[in-house]
């Protein structure tokens, strides 16, 4: 299928060359870059980043390696088959080996071929390693799902930068516009007498200005596409178009919002720490169990004769049950037990440092929204209060009241005015974008998109 030949050609070239490959249009559902919105990003994220490929590859290693494990508690048959050739010299009484000749010793042939099995009856030791090893797969698909939110969050800063930066351009646009007509203005008024060639050179310096700010942006916003373009596999000749997201302004309602307790319950990695938890009480009681006897069946049944396929067949059989006990080991279990509490201790110790990060960035996540969306209102005051002095300035030097320092004035603070603003409104959607993660699913913060 065309989608897994993409995955493997991702992974195929990361294994040489450490970058994911650039897509084809035919291979890459968002080859063709266009009216991309934060929903799309999302969905395809997980079929694109080489890091979410290489975690669902570790979620599979732990399944096999359960498996692995269970197999020690199932049955084991096996077709044996050898073919001896031997000679054992008669014995002295007092031990010294008679002469070859004299004891008339003939070697001896023997073949066996015989189904073995073996069977497990109790082994606490194999029952616990194999239950940990099936908390162990949801160890590793607690962190896949970790690193699903980390990556949606990435993109989810990335794309708000570039439609930061985009707006930043739109702003140094509206900037050279009001430049050229302060320039056209200023020779307007010389023409007419009543500024000076001064006035003129002013305006001209600031357009200048406005214009290398222009081309800065412009590596700027190259900057921010190129990341976004290779964070989604996309070639770099494509031409990216992001659909405006706007996050609704509103603030944040405690009554409706989930506790700390239920947020604790929707974090991956917290209920990663608790499922290793459970693996390392697993694995300490495995560690005691050692101490306990193992009871095993085993049973062969076959033929043997003197030489294969002879036609001397003689049937053979066996039946016995085993059972070990440990007397002393070296110290091994003892050891196994020490290693098992500490790593034990030391997930209860992680547990309770999650407990109290999740709690801190709750409440400055909730504090930083409502920082965010006081600060946009500000800004937009701002913003209008610097338009009308812009306004008041033009009318003063129209009428030769005063030159146009005033006016370059008034038109860089109203250039400071709307980047704020922009600035403001975008660190208000990565608060929104923050406050998603905190609460264990980025993916909420599309609610809160309009349409």
């Amino acid at each position: 299928m065309p989608k897994r030949c993409h995955l493997l050609s991702i992974l195929l070239f990361a294994v040489f060359g450490g970058f994911a490959i650039q897509g084809s249009a035919a291979a890459n559902p968002l080859a063709d870059g266009r009216n991309l919105g934060l929903e799309e990003l999302f969905d395809r994220i997980e079929d694109l980043n080489l890091d979410l490929l290489i975690g669902r590859e570790g979620v599979t290693q732990a399944e096999t390696a359960a498996d692995r494990e269970r197999s020690f508690l199932l049955p084991r048959v096996d077709l044996n088959a050898s073919q001896f050739r031997s000679r054992q010299p008669l014995t002295r009484a007092g031990g010294d080996a008679f002469d070859e000749p004299a004891a008339g010793v003939r070697p001896i042939n023997r073949f066996e071929g015989k189904i073995v099995g073996s069977i497990s009856l109790i082994d606490p030791v194999n029952i616990a390693t194999y239950r940990a090893a099936r908390r162990g797969v949801r160890v590793a698909e607690r962190d896949y799902e970790q690193a699903v939110q980390e990556i949606l969050a990435a993109v989810g800063r990335i794309y708000f930068t570039h439609l930061r930066n985009v707006s930043r351009f739109d702003v140094i646009e509206s900037n050279i516009e009001r430049a050229e007509v302060l320039l056209q203005l200023a020779r307007n008024q010389l023409d007419a007498g009543v500024a000076t060639q001064i006035d003129v050179t002013r305006a001209e310096a600031q357009l200048a200005i406005e214009e290398q700010a222009r081309l800065q942006q412009e590596t700027v916003v190259v900057d921010s596409s190129l990341t976004l373009k290779r964070l989604l596999d996309l070639d770099v000749g494509v031409e990216l178009d992001l659909r405006p997201a706007r996050v609704r302004r509103t603030d944040v309602d405690l009554e409706r919002m989930p506790d700390l307790g239920g947020i604790l319950e929707a974090r991956a990695e917290y209920q990663r720490e608790r499922e290793q938890r459970e693996r390392n009480l697993i694995e300490r009681r495995a560690a005691a169990w050692e101490r306990f006897p193992s009871l095993n069946l085993i049973g062969e049944y076959g033929y043997v004769s003197e030489r294969a396929f002879d036609g001397d067949e003689r049937n053979a059989w066996l039946v016995g049950v085993t059972a070990s006990v440990p007397i002393f080991e070296g110290f091994r279990i003892r050891s196994n037990q020490r290693l098992a509490e500490s790593r034990l201790r030391t997930t209860e110790l992680r547990l309770r440092d999650l407990e109290q990060q999740i709690a801190s960035e709750l409440t400055f996540a909730r504090q930083d929204v409502r920082s965010r969306l006081a600060q946009i209102e500000v800004a937009e005051k701002n913003r209008s209060l610097a338009d009308e002095e812009l306004r008041l300035a033009r009318i003063r030097f129209e009428q030769g009241v005063a030159d146009n320092r005033e006016v370059i004035e008034a038109q860089n603070n109203l250039a400071r005015a709307e980047d704020n603003l922009v600035e403001a409104v975008f660190l208000y959607r990565l608060g929104r974008l923050q406050l998603a993660r905190v609460h264990g699913d980025v993916r909420r913060l599309l609610g809160e998109l309009e349409n």
